[in-house]
């Protein structure tokens, strides 16, 4: 269906969601290597029609021009070879991964005779909004086709043909595994009505997830009727500890910081111990001057370091995404979680010390959904911590926790195995 032969958004998205969820049940008992199947076979048409996604992708680059979009939006929508690349080497990675669906754990008997455990099993339909990024079609087709999930996608408008061309390629890798096509479906609108529908189908969708800005993750927390998988902000802290060693201390900050700017695990706010703040600060701020980083600090950081201007207030609540740092100088341990607790996002916190308990402490204090010590926030990432991939970043509390990869797609029932007993 094109976009312009959609004329009633509500009764399509109604189509899309009955179409879903059809789709879902059948990929609920696919088996792994039918799965699998598809996923190297969508890789393999990726691969052979390089010269169609960068075509495509050229359309949506001229249309970007044209329509004044900024350098770094134009940078994220580009399909280079590169990035088809990765996205052929994800798919493939995602296929060597373990099968979670299925799997049994926590099996008991009961004085009764009976057994009782748990059994893994899909979400169902997945919603998924996103922006800029094609290969985003590409990677949560795969995560969500792997973990048993039916999938309707929503990408940026600017990707309007880049992702319908993916969406080509995937289904013609699910078509030669006899996988149902509607498992994954990329929506042929870019009308923003379709996200106001999608988010409001709890007949059709069990969970939306939002990858992109803070006002579109805002939006749709706001609006949703469907639970929401997500998280605001990126407002991560690395805290140096007055016994941290100073040669892992630098290498960790300046790969936190300048690794890349842009990324919601990136380093925005640093918290020194007083009691090495003289002597650590001033050798940490050259290399950070010398990548062209702004430094905001409070007044004892300023003291210590000239070239900083003065930090207010928002800037502890502030995700810069941007080479700007604030830096405050902070009594101890307890002072620097007290900062955590109250500027912080729940993302991804780490502590730099070479003192056991303090670290202890600091893992299980602070409420995050990573908690480090003594390495860089940057590896708060779901190909870093093994899950071969990641549908995004969560901050909730319930059901999926940090990135989210084939487990956090997944949610697990009780089952029950018997031999004809009955109860008392």
């Amino acid at each position: 269906m094109s976009e312009t032969q959609i004329s009633d958004i509500a009764a399509y998205m109604r189509q899309v969601g009955e179409r879903a969820r059809s789709a879902s049940r059948l990929l609920a008992r696919a088996e792994t290597a039918a799965k699998n199947c598809a996923l190297l076979a969508i890789a393999a048409d990726l691969d052979a029609r390089r010269a169609d996604l960068m075509a495509a992708n050229r359309q949506d680059l001229e249309a970007g021009v044209a329509q004044g979009l900024d350098a770094a939006l134009l940078d994220r929508l580009e399909l280079t070879p590169g990035r088809i690349d990765a996205m052929i080497a994800g798919l493939r990675e995602v296929a060597a991964l373990a099968d979670p669906v299925g799997a049994i754990s926590d099996l008991n008997y009961r004085p009764s005779g009976i057994q009782v455990g748990r059994m893994r099993v899909p979400l169902g339909v997945v919603g998924i909004i996103y922006e800029s990024r094609p290969n985003v079609t590409a990677d949560a087709a795969a995560l969500c086709l792997k973990s048993g999930n039916a999938t309707v996608l929503r990408g940026g408008s600017e990707a309007f043909h880049s992702n319908q061309a993916i969406a080509a390629c995937i289904h013609r890798g699910l078509a030669a595994a006899r996988l149902p096509e509607d498992g994954v479906q990329v929506l042929a609108t870019t009308d923003r009505a379709a996200v106001g529908a999608l988010i409001t189908l709890p007949e059709y969708v069990d969970v939306i997830i939002p990858r992109g800005g803070k006002g579109l993750i805002e939006r749709i927390s706001r609006e949703a009727r469907v639970p929401v998988i997500k998280h605001l902000d990126g407002i991560c802290h690395v805290y140096i500890d007055d016994k941290a060693d100073p040669a892992k201390a630098l290498p960790i900050v300046m790969n936190a910081k300048t690794q890349r700017y842009g990324t919601c695990n990136t380093l925005e706010t640093l918290l020194v111990a007083e009691g090495v703040a003289a002597a650590l600060l001033p050798g940490l701020a050259a290399p950070l001057l010398a990548k062209g980083v702004e430094l905001r600090g409070c007044p004892r950081t300023c003291g210590l370091i000239p070239q900083s201007i003065p930090a207010t207030e928002e800037d502890w609540d502030t995700e810069y995404l941007a080479p700007i740092l604030s830096i405050r100088v902070v009594a101890d341990l307890d002072a620097a979680m007290d900062h955590i607790a109250r500027h912080g996002s729940q993302h991804t916190d780490a502590i730099v010390t070479e003192d056991y308990s303090r670290a202890r402490r600091f893992l299980r204090e602070v409420d995050s959904s990573s908690v480090m010590v003594n390495a860089s926030t940057r590896f708060a990432d779901g190909f870093e911590y093994g899950l071969g991939a990641e549908i995004g970043i969560s901050t909730d509390k319930f059901h999926a926790r940090g990135p989210v990869g084939l487990e956090g797609l997944t949610s697990v029932k009780f089952i029950v195995l018997g031999n004809g007993e009955v109860r008392a």
